[in-house]
């Protein structure tokens, strides 16, 4: 249990930490800033009729991120790290959110009369913070630290429609999946083969990404991603990452917030009862759909991120 509290105190002590500044002859190429949230939620029952457990649950989100535009040169690095907890009733303490995703991309503009198309290099790492355990089986390890790991990389082209919305194509790049000899098994797992610790695909890849303030005191961040290997076998499975944020503020220091994730991997295969007998009978690929809701604590330091 302390670890698990060690875990999510590091994200909330992460929300404390200021960025360096740059010295002044470079302000004007650089901006950075961080946000971050924390909400709360509880249940408490006390002789209720109607049935119910006591529960808790605590979350907490952060993002700093840098961006470097010079002449025909632009780079952006951004850092998201999740985590959550949650008490239910008599049962342990399980994580409800977890997450860690790190992405750099440089780009060059290929002409200097056209600010909008740009030859571009990125980067993608995610991977979570802690152990994982089967719905089912609490003593079922399933996932840790990069295990799984996804490390995406790719060369291509990106279009910068304005200052809120760019689309990216790399028609060459490279999607490794990383895991552990404990968490792979006998029989595999997040599509890497018994006996292996990681699987390579080389593919296409694109990516869709909107920021802005749709509305007063509503922003919303948008990062919707395709990949599909070139292998014989694998070309045409598309792998789906949907992610969504939507940061709606009641004042400086409340905010209600909403994260969703829709994840689609034809490489991993989820288990599923569908008689509820407790007998596995299918297995296969499936669309995976995460939301966090919460309403908490909001702080932002420096400037507005840009996509």
């Amino acid at each position: 249990m302390r670890r698990y509290f060690l875990l999510l105190g590091s994200v909330l002590f992460l929300s404390n930490v200021t960025i360096a500044q740059t010295t002044p002859a470079d302000t004007s190429y650089w901006k950075s800033g961080s946000q971050s949230t924390i909400t709360f939620s509880q249940v408490s029952l006390t002789n209720w009729a109607a049935g119910g457990e006591n529960s808790t649950a605590v979350n907490g989100f952060f993002n700093v991120f840098a961006d470097y535009r010079k002449g025909r040169r632009k780079w952006h690095t951004s850092l998201d790290l999740g985590y959550g907890l949650l008490k239910q009733g008599e049962k342990r303490i399980r994580k409800s959110d977890d997450q860690i995703n790190f992405v750099t991309r440089f780009g060059y503009q290929l002409n200097p009369t056209n600010e909008k198309l740009y030859l571009s290099t990125f980067l993608n790492l995610r991977t979570q913070f802690a152990e994982g355990y089967a719905v089912d089986d609490p003593d079922s390890l399933i996932s840790k630290f990069l295990a799984p790991g996804y490390l995406t990389v790719g060369v291509g082209l990106e279009y910068a429609a304005n200052e809120f919305v760019s689309f990216g194509y790399k028609p060459l790049a490279g999607k490794f999946t990383f895991v552990s000899a404990d968490i792979v098994g006998d029989a595999g797992a997040y599509g890497v083969e018994s006996g292996k610790t990681s699987r390579v695909e080389l593919g296409s890849y694109f990516r869709f990404s909107y920021k802005q303030e749709a509305f007063k005191n509503v922003n919303v961040d948008t990062r919707f991603e395709l990949f599909t290997g070139y292998e014989t076998e694998a070309f045409g499975n598309i792998d789906v990452n949907w992610q969504n944020t939507i940061v709606m503020k009641i004042n400086e220091h409340l905010s209600t917030n909403l994260f969703t994730q829709l994840l689609y991997d034809d490489d991993v295969k989820i288990d599923v009862d569908t008689n509820n007998d407790g007998v596995v009978d299918q297995s296969g690929p499936r669309v995976q759909f995460k939301s966090v809701f919460g309403i908490g604590l909001i702080y932002q330091f420096g400037d507005k991120i840009e996509k």
